[in-house]
């Protein structure tokens, strides 16, 4: 009689299991990430404070699928836009030799090219995957890098064309061990909205991160404003982990002198704080990086 109890209660147990999601719902993290490189202000890798209790990820933007003379698409034929005179490939292995939790990725897209958008333009899917999975192993194995991040904004393709020829392009990169993580970093604008949802509901399994670009919300957002965007985040990318943000340039969302710690430690609170972002290194570095101290501060506090 005790042996069938146990046995009900073991398989009630798997039951639970096998009903459960997943993804569990991610808590704190203690991941800090940077963009660096588009602005071509000579910032380098090792003018950034990096604080030995993080995970620490440099973003070098932009890998862009444009010529570099005379910008125009290539239908997935990657070229490298940041600024190569600092951020070479001997200066990621000597960051990632100096910082052993450093990781190194790179971003696509981004907003412009040579003065124009940056568009999201395949031929069709096969065509574009397969060149981009050759042309991004190439530049990932050449500065041994470790990730990538999807940035588009403007696109020239539906949301399921988007989310097949960027999902097929991730699960390649991490199958044929290229990539250890990939992230995406939408913002709030309808278009770039149901491009990058369509690529969640398909493949949210396979990002690690949710870069959200908050603050590319309204420059004056308060607290409570920024609250209930990552909220409404966090239902459009269920289960995603979804980072918060700040830009150094100025641009808007909620900043670090109106609140933005306090928004993190709040969120530290919930264990709902997957970790912060920032845009960018290169508008930082006239300020000396203080507010990347103050977010590695946080992170870096034992939950």
């Amino acid at each position: 009689m005790e042996l069938s109890k146990i046995l009900v209660s073991f398989f009630g147990l798997q039951f639970l299991l096998f009903l459960s999601p997943s993804h569990a719902v991610p808590g704190n993290s203690n991941t800090f990430r940077e963009y660096i490189g588009a602005e071509f202000n000579g910032v380098k890798f090792s003018d950034v404070p990096i604080r030995s209790g993080v995970e620490f990820h440099f973003i070098l933007s932009f890998a862009i699928d444009y010529t570099t003379s005379s910008p125009a698409p290539t239908n997935g034929q990657f070229n490298i836009f940041w600024d190569t005179d600092n951020l070479t490939p001997s200066a990621v292995s000597a960051i990632k030799d100096q910082h052993t939790n450093v990781k190194v990725a790179l971003s696509l897209g981004g907003d412009s090219v040579g003065g124009s958008s940056a568009y999201f333009n395949p031929s069709s899917v096969d065509s574009w995957v397969s060149n981009a999975v050759s042309s991004l192993t190439d530049i990932i194995k050449q500065y041994n890098l470790d990730g990538i991040d999807i940035d588009y904004e403007h696109f020239q393709a539906d949301p399921d064309t988007f989310a097949e020829c960027i999902g097929k392009l991730i699960t390649t990169l991490k199958n044929n061990g290229v990539i250890s993580f990939s992230s995406i970093a939408p913002f709030d604008d309808d278009e770039v909205q149901s491009h990058y949802k369509a690529l969640w509901k398909s493949y949210g399994h396979i990002i690690d991160y949710v870069n959200f670009q908050f603050y590319a919300y309204d420059e004056g957002t308060t607290v409570s404003q920024f609250m209930d965007y990552f909220s409404t985040q966090r239902s459009n990318y269920e289960a995603g982990k979804i980072l918060v943000s700040f830009a150094t340039d100025g641009s808007g969302g909620l900043s670090p002198e109106n609140g933005f710690f306090t928004a993190c430690s709040i969120l530290k609170s919930k264990g709902e704080l997957a970790g912060i972002f920032v845009w960018s290194a290169d508008d930082s570095k006239s300020n000396g990086f203080k507010y990347e101290k103050q977010s590695q501060a946080i992170l870096g506090i034992p939950h």
